[in-house]
């Protein structure tokens, strides 16, 4: 076993308090939008003691990312190492303080190939017109430490033309045209490439009557979803005239509360709006933007990603591996995420799970062990588990969240 660090990432959206309030530390000078551990080659955790958000790097410490390299088969395990040599999975906390932006994932067939096709074109990684960062697909789990709240897929087509019947503005005119043609996955496209095609997408002012008609309907009390309503006000406060914030209206809003999870599987619209949680992903970071931000967008590359169909999102429910662990599985390979609450100093529990692990200790005081090793983790310490030292057991009291391969 060997301690890790995460990596922070400082992106405007990321808020000041939140991560370092997990640690009882006070508040950043920087954005803490997310804490990375991993060994995705742009943010790999490094090896060495302290909070996993703390210190950074200094220069002199290796990172998980070559340390895995110097022996994949013993790290990994045969099997894994087979899928690229490195970790499946990325590990992350993330905390937004303000909406991140509205974004789809590729699948891994389509990665690799407009990856290649970036290669080719000489591309810089470091372009800020560039969309493939690498070669994997991305699903996402979220698992909700705080109340989460995001946007997730598309809504029936009945219900978008429900949600936007009475707006008295030139954009829902237009929608609700294009639903009274064709209501079925083909009509949202439309909707979608409407308010995104550069040929076709409503100016600021239109977006900003729009959101003027929502913000009336809350006032008056006559709106057909408080929610989406509630939701495009909130957006607009942050991407004044983006039409990503009517694109809201054609999504479903999710609330998570703490401790339960949505999976994003390649090919969903979301955006993730506030909240505090654990992210488990493949090994990748591909995201496709379609608005809510200044960033490229590849509007094209982005609208042939996007799965039309209308589908409630994706929450996981935990299977019960034992009386203290809970573990949430995704329809993926790459990664599967359990957390386990211990209550106790004088028993120890076995660990479901195999291969490769990272285990972060959210609460507490817990003592991991290997048949040659014992390590105890306090509050916010992480260790990452190489695949050949085999079963674990831990004992303790605290909440520990625990990264594996199925």
């Amino acid at each position: 076993m060997e301690r890790v660090r995460g990596i922070v990432k400082d992106y405007a959206w990321g808020s000041r308090t939140a991560i370092p309030a997990l640690f009882d530390l006070g508040e950043s000078a920087a954005p803490v939008a997310e804490v990375w551990l991993g060994t995705h080659s742009a943010g790999p955790a490094i090896i060495g003691d302290g909070m996993v958000y703390g210190r950074g790097a200094d220069g002199s410490e290796q990172d998980l990312r070559s340390y895995v390299l110097a022996d994949p088969e013993g790290a990994l395990g045969p099997d894994v190492a087979q899928m690229g040599n490195t970790l499946p999975y990325l590990l992350k906390l993330i905390a937004p303080a303000k909406p991140l932006s509205l974004q789809v994932h590729p699948s891994r067939e389509q990665a690799a190939r407009r990856f290649d096709d970036e290669e080719r074109a000489g591309i810089p990684l470091t372009a800020p017109t560039r969309s493939y960062l690498d070669r994997n697909h991305k699903p996402e789990l979220l698992l909700a430490l705080e109340r989460f709240e995001a946007i997730a897929g598309f809504r029936a087509p009945r219900r978008v033309a429900d949600v936007i019947a009475d707006l008295p503005c030139t954009i829902a005119a237009t929608l609700s045209m294009y639903l009274r043609e064709d209501r079925s996955a083909a009509g949202v496209r439309r909707c979608f490439e409407y308010l995104l095609s550069e040929e076709t997408r409503p100016s600021e002012d239109e977006v900003t009557s729009l959101v003027e008609g929502c913000r009336a309907r809350l006032e008056s009390g006559s709106s057909p979803s408080l929610r989406a309503d509630r939701i495009v006000s909130h957006l607009a406060d942050h991407y004044p005239g983006d039409p990503g914030v009517v694109a809201s209206l054609l999504l479903n809003p999710v609330t998570l509360q703490p401790g339960e999870a949505l999976f994003v599987p390649a090919g969903t619209v979301h955006a993730y709006m506030s909240g505090v949680g654990v992210e488990i992903m493949a090994n990748s970071d591909n995201v496709l933007r379609a608005g809510l931000t200044s960033k490229h967008i590849d509007v094209q590359e982005l609208l042939a990603t996007v799965d039309y169909i209308a589908a409630p999102p994706i929450r996981v429910a935990p299977e019960h591996i034992s009386d203290v662990t809970r573990t949430f599985y995704a329809p993926v390979e790459d990664f599967e995420l359990s957390v386990t609450d211990l209550r106790a100093w004088n028993q120890a529990h076995p660990l479901p799970g195999r291969g490769p692990r990272i285990l972060l200790s959210l609460s507490g005081a817990i003592e991991v062990a290997t048949n040659e090793q014992r390590i105890t983790l306090n509050l916010g310490e992480a260790v990452f588990v190489r695949a050949d030292e085999g079963n674990l057991q831990v004992k303790g009291v605290g909440t520990l969240i625990q990264a594996d391969v199925p």
